[in-house]
């Protein structure tokens, strides 16, 4: 499989334009969306180069959404959102990815799908490093 666009795989520039590294977990890596309309919104990618969840063994399948499960826990200890939406997409970037989205009752998209992108406040690196050290402390309460 050829992994030489994927932005997940190549890291670095490609995944730098949209997002900012946060942290590794058991199967995946964490990445703060830089477009955060959504404060503390997010993309947990899985390690392996897969395109579908259906590629995965079911180990592989059971511990990512654990990986889930355990930063959607730390995003509501982080940041108290009254929801998270849960998107799985992938039809140009072809590696298995979610993205969290934070929701608050007050503010944008509330009662409504979230826009992937709707270029309405971008976060600086050390806005996102904020966003990943709130999370990574959360983490450490949860452990």
């Amino acid at each position: 499989m050829d992994i030489s666009n994927c932005a997940y795989c190549q890291k670095g520039e490609l995944v730098a334009a949209f997002s900012y590294f946060a942290l590794e977990l058991k199967t995946s890596n964490v990445y703060i969306f830089k477009e955060q309309s959504h404060y503390g919104r997010l993309i947990i990618a899985h390690k392996k180069h897969v395109s579908e969840i259906v590629e995965l063994s079911d180990e592989e399948r059971n511990d990512f959404f654990k990986d889930i499960n355990l930063i959607a826990k730390a995003m509501h200890l982080a940041f108290n959102p009254q929801k998270i939406n849960y998107g799985a997409y992938g039809d140009t970037g072809h590696h298995l990815h979610f993205h969290l989205v934070p929701k608050y009752k007050d503010e944008y998209e509330w009662g409504g799908v979230f826009e992937m992108n709707p270029k309405r406040k971008f976060a600086t690196d050390e806005e996102c490093q904020e966003i990943a050290n709130k999370l990574k402390e959360a983490l450490k309460k949860l452990a």
